[in-house]
């Protein structure tokens, strides 16, 4: 186990996030599935937040990350499903079409941190998690 340091403080967040797309549309494939992983990643980047792994599947986003203590996981969510939605539906008009209502991702999102199980856990759900083979990893 590896620990993190900020200005001010050490620690060690991992979090397990997953979200979908509204209707659990099977929409995240080709370029859209490319473009949204740019974004997460985009996001996370500005938010000093590292990707330890992640995995795109057709319908939902799987995200294993360590996360700063001075950001909400719940802002994290936010601004990743907030920025991709909108830039998803600017840059591809079908989507639009298909989520007419203006909202791409569903309303929730699961979140979990390790300590109930260990992290190699997790890291194995993740590499086994896509079933089909063209599945896009971080």
């Amino acid at each position: 186990m590896q620990y993190d340091t900020g200005k001010h403080c050490v620690y060690y967040h991992r979090y397990h996030i997953v979200w979908s797309t509204k209707y659990r549309y099977k929409v995240l494939t080709g370029a859209l599935r490319l473009r949204v992983r740019d974004i997460c990643r985009q996001v996370c980047r500005e938010n000093e937040v590292d990707i330890l792994r992640g995995v795109l599947s057709s319908d939902h986003v799987h995200m294993f990350v360590s996360v700063p203590p001075k950001l909400a996981i719940s802002d994290l969510v936010r601004k990743m499903k907030g920025r991709s939605s909108y830039r998803a539906q600017r840059e591809f008009p079908a989507i639009r079409k298909r989520y007419w209502g203006c909202r791409f991702w569903g309303r929730g999102y699961f979140s979990t941190t390790n300590g109930a199980i260990t992290e190699d856990i997790v890291l194995q759900y993740l590499e086994n998690h896509i079933a089909d083979p063209t599945g896009a990893r971080w």
